[in-house]
């Protein structure tokens, strides 16, 4: 089970206090203290580690000792700076909802395979890219995926992530993309296609795409302006397509009576760190348009419009709760 908000917001803040030099030995004690003092401590202690590692790892490559220092200097200097200044601050809450967790691990085997994959992308990252046949695929963050433009047969894998497909015209070569959970034949085509837990999603804004799954035990044909997601052996109904689906393509996200919780859920693919929201809060209604290669900017507008309170207990770590919540210092 996932440690609450509440108790992986009190993990960070004590992360925060013991990497930012200023923890005396009696700190030392009380950490000791909350950390056993129930198995949820642990596990969120080590989720926090976990991010920190992952985000901070980097750091470590540079061949320069004094830019090195420099800086992890600058992560210190802005945690002592936000434990003094965000305890009791809110950011411009109160005037209405107008606009507007933990991320899966993925296995080493599909790690290694978006590392190596022909065209990929990091977080926050949205990229294009033309192939040989002359079609046109946007990256998502977070996606990989692999070509082969061969003689008779054009094919993409998309080994993680989400892509939206442009297919060139006049183009007589099957163009088929594949996930584990089956093949889409494209039949002139603009459409995306999203890995998800289980199951592949699809959106089709023009022509048409057929599905085969990936045990042949359904076929279908999904025509312009539906969705669907399919599995193994099963495909869904079809809904209408979002065309919100994709704007992702152009770096925004468009809400339109979204919860809170799935807007946090999309903003997690574009930010290194944790981003968190209250039980509270999780389900208020969103409705806008955002940046999505602006998180912080986001962040802002949506406590704005909704009477939030973003803090940063780190500076990778982000946690959304009602306005009034004072935090930013660990539990004693």
């Amino acid at each position: 089970m996932t440690p609450s908000h509440e108790i992986m917001t009190e993990a960070a803040q004590w992360y925060a206090l013991l990497i930012s030099g200023e923890a005396c030995p009696a700190d030392r004690v009380r950490w000791q203290a909350w950390l056993t003092s129930h198995p949820e401590h642990r596990r969120a202690w080590t989720y926090v580690e976990s991010v920190s590692q992952r985000v901070l790892a980097p750091l470590q490559e540079t061949p320069d000792p004094p830019l090195l220092a420099a800086k992890i200097h600058d992560v210190h200097t802005r945690i002592r700076s936000r434990r003094r200044v965000l305890a009791g601050l809110g950011i411009l809450a109160g005037v209405g909802l107008v606009g507007w967790a933990s991320r899966p691990h993925t296995p080493i085997a599909d790690a290694l395979s978006a590392w190596m994959a022909d065209y990929r992308t990091g977080t926050g990252d949205i990229r294009e890219f033309k192939l040989a046949d002359g079609s046109r695929i946007w990256l998502n963050a977070a996606t990989a995926v692999n070509a082969e433009i061969q003689v008779r047969l054009r094919k993409l894998t998309l080994v993680a992530g989400e892509v939206l497909i442009s297919t060139a015209q006049g183009d007589s070569r099957p163009f088929i993309v594949e996930t584990p959970q089956g093949s889409l034949r494209a039949l002139g085509t603009r459409f995306t296609v999203r890995r998800e837990s289980g199951h592949t999603f699809l959106a089709v804004y023009d022509g048409s795409v057929e599905i085969r799954t990936a045990d042949n035990a359904a076929t279908r044909i999904i025509p312009t302006g539906q969705q669907v997601r399919f599995t193994p052996d099963r495909i869904s109904n079809a809904t209408p397509a979002d065309p919100a689906r994709e704007a992702w393509s152009r770096g925004e996200l468009i809400a339109w009576d979204l919860s809170l919780a799935s807007v946090v859920e999309e903003l997690s693919r574009y930010h290194w760190g944790h981003i968190s929201v209250a039980s509270e809060v999780a389900q208020r209604r969103v409705f806008g348009t955002f940046p999505l290669r602006d998180v912080d900017g986001t962040l802002a507008m949506l406590a704005e419009a909704a009477s939030l309170h973003i803090h940063k207990p780190l500076p990778w770590w982000i946690s959304i709760d009602p306005d009034g919540t004072t935090a930013s210092t660990p539990p004693r």
